[in-house]
């Protein structure tokens, strides 16, 4: 048994769901299992993570999904090929994929091609950009399994802010405006988007933990002990984020309509991210809420990772606590 604490407490941004969530998430998941990328086993265990710009959302949380099981089953030259077909399918999205092809260059090749259909060419160019800085991160990660790597905090820190996979989540609060290279890369947003995505980390790492020790893969991960050696403090982070809001420079009133919007939607995620870690049944099975309530976990038999498992191979962990 293990205790969370409960990061939240504090958080402004309070939960929220869009109204058309459950609509679209039906759609999305229509969409997935038509591919057949999962065994009726591990799709039943995906299914019960609960996931025109909310389609774009429910798909991208499926592709950022798969994408991760795929990959976290290969050593890294098979991470790195898979990297390579994601990367070329996102370049070319209108051309077929070759037969034979692992299935995920077709999920994000439909994907992507319904998202550019209506993304602003700024949030495209900002996606690939921060998305491809992800995959390699992931290729990294999967360098790491291969020789049982286990960082130094400084070191995980640094990998983990990229395969967290925030930045480029982030995009979907940006579809449909104009942000140009001067305001998104600006240090003061940059600083604000650094921050969202070390306070989505370290509630990610806190909730997976159990799961991810519980089916071998605990070496990526950063519990409470290894923030309290770091000096890592949640709350500094959230007041770096929260003054940062008020710092921010003006770059005229359109543009700054546009950038307010887009990190009071990085906010909401954060909340966001929480909210799904304990509602969905991906961490802590059915006992998400009342885990919720009394913080504690019972902790899961420790496992081996098994270094012989495949895409063929993969099996979505559906946990009983």
């Amino acid at each position: 048994m293990f205790y969370l604490p409960n990061t939240m407490a504090n958080w402004p941004w309070p939960r929220r769901i869009n109204p058309f969530f459950e609509e679209v998430k039906a759609e999305a998941d229509e969409w997935f299992r038509s591919f057949g990328a999962l065994s009726p086993k591990s799709l039943k265990a995906f299914e019960k993570c609960d996931f025109e710009n909310l389609r774009i959302a429910c798909e991208l949380m499926i592709v950022y999904f798969i994408v991760d099981e795929y990959t976290d089953v290969e050593d890294a030259d098979r991470a790195a090929e898979i990297v390579d077909i994601i990367i070329d399918t996102l370049k070319n999205p209108q051309r077929p994929r070759p037969e034979g092809e692992v299935i995920l260059g077709e999920v994000i090749r439909q994907f992507w091609s319904r998202a550019i259909q209506s993304a602003s060419p700024t949030s495209q160019q900002h996606f690939l950009d921060d998305y491809i800085t992800y995959l390699r991160a992931v290729v990294a990660e999967a360098g790491d399994r291969d020789k049982n790597v286990t960082h130094d905090i400084q070191g995980y820190l640094s990998i983990r802010r990229q395969t967290v996979g925030a930045q480029s989540a982030f995009a979907i609060f940006e579809l449909d405006l104009n942000l140009v290279d001067e305001v998104y890369y600006h240090p003061a947003v940059t600083e604000l988007i650094d921050c969202a995505a070390e306070l989505i980390l370290i509630d990610n790492d806190l909730a997976s933990y159990n799961r991810e020790q519980g089916t071998g893969d605990e070496n990526h991960n950063l519990i409470t002990a290894i923030m309290f050696e770091l000096g890592l403090d949640r709350s500094e982070i959230e007041a770096r984020f929260i003054n940062g809001l008020f710092a921010l420079p003006s770059w005229g009133a359109t543009l700054d309509i546009q950038i307010k919007e887009y990190l009071n939607g990085i906010a909401n995620w954060v909340r966001a991210n929480y909210c799904w870690s304990y509602e969905s049944q991906r961490y802590f099975g059915s006992r998400g809420m009342e885990i919720e309530k009394t913080r504690l976990v019972p902790l899961l038999s420790k496992a081996s990772r098994d270094p012989k498992l495949r895409e063929q191979d993969i099996v979505v962990a559906d946990l009983q606590l």
